[in-house]
C-alpha cells in the first residue's frame, strides 16, 4: 500500500505514471518493487493452505501461475491508465484478445467483430471459435448504433471493437455502438492498444478493455505482455478465471520490464504524437499519397470521432498510395530506409515500416484502396531526419 494517503485533487497522467504501483516515495527502500520469481509456495501449516486454495479467482499467492506482487504492481498501473476496475495480465497482446472472447463466449453463442481487426485476432474467431460453436459476424466498422443492432441475433453475447482498426484506421462511433449493446445485455470489448490512454475506454460504454502491453507499455521492443481490464469485478473475476483455466501466465521478469517502461511512457507518448502527425502532414503533401490515415490528422477519416472521444493519438497510422503505383514499387521504396526498420510490431522507440496488400483481409469492398499500402510507425527519432529518409525512400517508387 502507498505509504501516504494521495491528494484530494486529480492528479495528472504523467504524475500518476510515476507514482503508481509502487510502495511510495516515503518507504524505506529501493525505487522501483522487486521481481518475485517462483512456482512454488509454503504456507505455515495446513490451515493456512487449505483456506487459500478455496479462493483461486481473487489474488492469492497460492502457487505461482496465479501471479505474485510484481505482477499486481503492473496490474494496478493498467487499470489506473484505463480507469478501469481490476485487470489481468497475460502472456501477449493476442493472449488479451483471445481470453476474454473465452471467458464471455461458449457453444452456440454469437459475435460481432469488425472487419478491420488484427489479423490474429480475426484468425481465432474464424478457427479456434467456429471449432467451438460459435458464430462470427465481420461487420462494417462505420456502422452506427441502429446499423449494428440490425446484425444482432438473440444469441448475440459480445460486440468486439478495435479503434481504430489495424492497417486501415477506422475510428468507431463506441459510445452508439456499446449503448446499442447494452440495451440487449450484450458486453462490449476494445482492442485499445492504439488509444492506450488517449482513449478512456470506461467513460464510453466499454465493459472489457484489452491492451498489447508489448508495444508502449513495455517501450523497447523486448517484451512480451498483455492486458485486459475490465469496469466491474463481476467481469474481471470472469476474465481472471479463464486466464488461470487457461494457464495464462506472464514472467515476472517481463512484468518488471513493463513497470519500468510504463514510467517514461507519458513523454514517449507526446513526444512520438507529435512527430507521428509531423511525418503524416508531410505525406500528406506528396503526389505520390491518395490518401493518410492517420485519425489526428485534420481532414483524415476518422478524424470527427477522433476529436470528439480521444485526447491524442500514438505514432501508428497508414498511407495509401495513388492507384498507379504498384506493391512491388511500395517494397522497393521500403528497401531503401536506412532508419526505418521492416517489423509488425510497433510502440516501440524505434520506427518501423511494412507494405499492405491494397485488399487487406477485409471482406467489404470498401475495406480495399485503389492502390497498396504502407503501415508505419514513428520512434524516437529526429522527425526532419525520418522525412529525410522517406523523401530519399520515394525515389524508388519511379521505378516501380
Amino acid at each position: 500500500m502507498p505509504d501516504q494517503t494521495p491528494p484530494a485533487m486529480k492528479q495528472a497522467f504523467e504524475t500518476r505514471l510515476s507514482h503508481a504501483g509502487r510502495a511510495g516515495t516515503k518507504a524505506q527502500g529501493f525505487v522501483n518493487p522487486p521481481v518475485y520469481r517462483g512456482s512454488t509456495m509454503l504456507y505455515p501449516n495446513c490451515e493456512a493452505r487449505n483456506r487459500e486454495s478455496v479462493k483461486t479467482v481473487d489474488r492469492t499467492f497460492s502457487y505461482g501461475t496465479h501471479g505474485g506482487p510484481t505482477h499486481h504492481a503492473l496490474e494496478d498501473v493498467i487499470a489506473e491508465i484505463e480507469g478501469g476496475t481490476r485487470c489481468q495480465i497475460v502472456s501477449t497482446g493476442l493472449a488479451a484478445v483471445t481470453t476474454p472472447l473465452l471467458a464471455f463466449l461458449g457453444a452456440g453463442d454469437h459475435c460481432l467483430v469488425p472487419d478491420s481487426v488484427y489479423g490474429p485476432a480475426r484468425s481465432f474467431c474464424t478457427g479456434m471459435l467456429t471449432r467451438l460453436g460459435v458464430t462470427t459476424t465481420f461487420y462494417d466498422p462505420a456502422l452506427d448504433g441502429a446499423g449494428i443492432a440490425a446484425l444482432m441475433q438473440p444469441n448475440t453475447k459480445v460486440l468486439y471493437t478495435e479503434s481504430p482498426g489495424s492497417h486501415t484506421f477506422e475510428v468507431q462511433d463506441i459510445p452508439a455502438l456499446a449503448a446499442a449493446a447494452h440495451a440487449r445485455g450484450i458486453k462490449v470489448m476494445l482492442d485499445n492498444t492504439w488509444g492506450i490512454h488517449f482513449f478512456q475506454p470506461f467513460q464510453h460504454g466499454v465493459d472489457v478493455s484489452i491492451q498489447a502491453l508489448t508495444k508502449y507499455v513495455a517501450g523497447h521492443s523486448d517484451v512480451l505482455l498483455g492486458s485486459v481490464t475490465t469496469a466491474s469485478d463481476a467481469d474481471w473475476a470472469r476474465v481472471r478465471e479463464a486466464a488461470l483455466a487457461l494457464g495464462q501466465y506472464a514472467s515476472p521478469d517481463d512484468c518488471w520490464l513493463a513497470l519500468r517502461g510504463v514510467r517514461t511512457m507519458g513523454v514517449r507518448l507526446v513526444r512520438q504524437m507529435a512527430s507521428g502527425l509531423e511525418v503524416a502532414a508531410w505525406f500528406a503533401t506528396r503526389p505520390e499519397v491518395a490518401r493518410v490515415l492517420h485519425p489526428g490528422l485534420p481532414g483524415a477519416p476518422g478524424h470527427a470521432l477522433w476529436k470528439r472521444d480521444f485526447s491524442g493519438a500514438c505514432s501508428l497510422f497508414g498511407v495509401a498510395f495513388q492507384p498507379h503505383i504498384t506493391l512491388a514499387a511500395v517494397e522497393a521504396m521500403i528497401d531503401r530506409l536506412a532508419l526505418f526498420g521492416i517489423g509488425s510490431s510497433w510502440g516501440g522507440f524505434e520506427s518501423l515500416a511494412v507494405a499492405t496488400t491494397n485488399h487487406i483481409t477485409r471482406t467489404p469492398v470498401a475495406g480495399a484502396f485503389a492502390g497498396p499500402a504502407m503501415r508505419i510507425h514513428i520512434g524516437l527519432e529526429d522527425p526532419a531526419d525520418l522525412i529525410a529518409d522517406l523523401t530519399q525512400g520515394l525515389e524508388a517508387l519511379q521505378h516501380g
